[in-house]
């Protein structure tokens, strides 16, 4: 009989003792799973960085190229005898290269844009010079 009684009694207990487990083993897969959620959100942070650096980096390059053809623009135009010293604002975004300012004739601003859309790197003049008597340099 005392086989039979200690079954009896060690069964339920074992039960009991497994059924308070459980929460145990739940909680350790939920921090597993919570670590590795951790681990994915880290690796994503450490990706969207690079990224952000990556794009910081080519938007300085195409800035550093941009001032490099504006000044060389303004170069080409202020060596032209056609152009001379007439006030001709330059700027350039992304290789576009826009022309504002008065002129004193449609010679000068059409000779402008040729100038510029000769300068190595230009993709595109935007000439929006303005022919304006009042603009003669002579």
């Amino acid at each position: 009989m005392k086989g039979k009684y200690s079954i009896k009694f060690v069964a339920p207990a074992v039960l009991l003792g497994l059924a308070m487990a459980m929460p145990a083993f739940a909680q350790q897969e939920s921090a597993g799973d919570a670590m590795h959620s951790a681990g994915a959100n880290l690796k994503q942070a450490g990706s969207d960085t690079a990224a952000a650096a990556e794009d910081a980096y080519n938007g300085t390059k195409i800035e550093v190229k941009d001032t490099t053809i504006t000044a060389k623009v303004k170069t080409a135009m202020h060596d032209d005898s056609t152009i001379g010293r007439s006030e001709i604002h330059v700027s350039t975004r992304a290789g576009v290269v826009t022309l504002k300012g008065q002129v004193s004739s449609r010679e000068v601003a059409d000779r402008a844009a040729d100038v510029a859309s000769r300068v190595e790197g230009v993709r595109h003049v935007d000439n929006q010079l303005m022919v304006s008597s009042a603009a003669r340099t002579d």
